[in-house]
Parts: C-alpha cells; sequence; structure tokens
C-alpha cells in the first residue's frame, strides 16, 4: 500500500476468529526486528518500540482483540515488508508491502481569471497533487495570510495570493502536516510581469490596433500628399497654357 508521510495506516488481517489462546507476532521483516507481541490468552500487547534506534517509537499502536497493528505519524524509513503471525494449532503468515511516499514541495505558478477586478495586481496559486491530511498556507513574512486543509485524499489543493507587481516583501506557500512540512518562496520578479498571459492578449490586440491605425494614416497621408501634387502640376500646366499666347505677341 501506499501511504503519505505523516499519516497513519493500519495493518490487519482478514482472519475473524482469532482464538482466546492465540499468539501474534509483528514483525518488521525488512529489517529483520520484532515489533510487536499479543498473547490473547493473557490479554495483553508488548510494543517493541526501542528497536531500531528508536524508528517506531511513540509509533506502534495494537489492537489486542483483532490483533491488528497501526502506524501512526509514519516516515519513509518505515517503508518495506511487515509479517503478522499467528501462532495456534496452525502457524499462519500474513505479509504487507508499505510505500511511504514524500510530501511534496508547493508548486508556485501566476494565473490571470477570466473576471480579474484589477490589472494592477499579479494573481497567484499555489498548489500540491495528490496530498491528504495536510494544510497548505500562504505567508507574508512570518505573518500567516491564508490556510486551506484537506482531510481526505485530494487530486489538486490550490490557494491563490494576489500581490502588487512592485511589491518588495517575502511571500513564502508552505505545506505541513503533523511530522514534516516543506516551503516554497515566492519570487515576484521572476513570475509577475507588469502585462500578464491575461493582458498580454489584450496588449497584444491593441498593439495591432495601433498598427493598423498608423498604417491607415499613413496610407491616407501619402494619398493626401500624392492628390496635392497631382492638383499642382495640373494648376501649373493650365498656367503655362493661358501664358502661352501673349507671348506670341
Amino acid at each position: 500500500m501506499l501511504v503519505m508521510e505523516g499519516e497513519s495506516v493500519t495493518l490487519y488481517n482478514d482472519v475473524t476468529d482469532i482464538q482466546t489462546d492465540d499468539q501474534i507476532l509483528w514483525s518488521f521483516v525488512t529489517r529483520e526486528t520484532n515489533i510487536a507481541r499479543v498473547n490473547r490468552e493473557a490479554n495483553s500487547v508488548s510494543v517493541y518500540d526501542d528497536v531500531l534506534d528508536g524508528m517506531f517509537r511513540d509509533r506502534l499502536q495494537v489492537d489486542v482483540q483483532t490483533g491488528s497493528l497501526t502506524i501512526t505519524n509514519i516516515t519513509t524509513q518505515h517503508s518495506g515488508l511487515y509479517q503478522m503471525t499467528i501462532s495456534s494449532k496452525q502457524k499462519a503468515l500474513y505479509r504487507f508491502s508499505i510505500a511511504v511516499s514524500r510530501l511534496p514541495v508547493p508548486d508556485i505558478t501566476s494565473y490571470c481569471p477570466q473576471n480579474s477586478a484589477s490589472v494592477s495586481k499579479c494573481v497567484l496559486l499555489c498548489s500540491v497533487m495528490n496530498v491528504t491530511r495536510v494544510s497548505l498556507s500562504w505567508y507574508k513574512g512570518k505573518s500567516l495570510l491564508s490556510s486551506i486543509s484537506a482531510s481526505d485524499l485530494n487530486i489538486r489543493l490550490s490557494l491563490p495570493l494576489e500581490v502588487e507587481y512592485q511589491d518588495t516583501n517575502t511571500y513564502r506557500c508552505v505545506i505541513n502536516n503533523r511530522i514534516t512540512s516543506h516551503t516554497q518562496h515566492l519570487n515576484i520578479t521572476q513570475l509577475c510581469q507588469p502585462c500578464s498571459e491575461c493582458e498580454c492578449c489584450c496588449c497584444n490586440v491593441s498593439e495591432a490596433v495601433i498598427r493598423l491605425v498608423i498604417s491607415g494614416l499613413v496610407g491616407v497621408a501619402t494619398v493626401a500628399v500624392l492628390a496635392y501634387d497631382i492638383r499642382s502640376d495640373r494648376r501649373d500646366e493650365q498656367k503655362r497654357r493661358s501664358q502661352t499666347p501673349s507671348d506670341y505677341h
């Protein structure tokens, strides 16, 4: 099974009729170490959480009735193979494989909402994928600005933030659970430009319109100059013709 760092995972078998005289032994096979024992006859549980330099300390819970094992606040060092051995009239073995994935680092991107009320601010989105039981937060310096939590598995967890383009404050997005956290710092200069993606469309359209207007004006001016030259030439020609008879006298 795949679990996220910081979660709790419960390992249990599908045997519903655990006998009162059964002995249950839990082992971390990957490190060849016993970590818990259940004596159903004595109705007692022994947890060996000091083994392996205490990597299981305060993390193991065993149900004396079902024999199930719960590992809380799990970390990547707990990844591996676990075995449940039930000893009674017959011995039964059950194995469980655990893969623990690390908490992801948040990703910060800029985007342009369709109904953005202000063009003077940069809109940012801090996101993480496939997380559960975490909190995602925006900080300005040491001050918490906003936060969102996920209790169930989410495809995507996102938190928006608006900042001025010329803002010189320090911002960071933090994801955390009960045992760990990761921080992504915001680079306003890199992500926020005076002409955002949405505004650039407007900028491009405006630029194209301006170019067309200028081209039109230049064309009109050119036609006007040519017309003026043609009219001037015609007036000069008419003037010469009107003066020609007097010259012969």
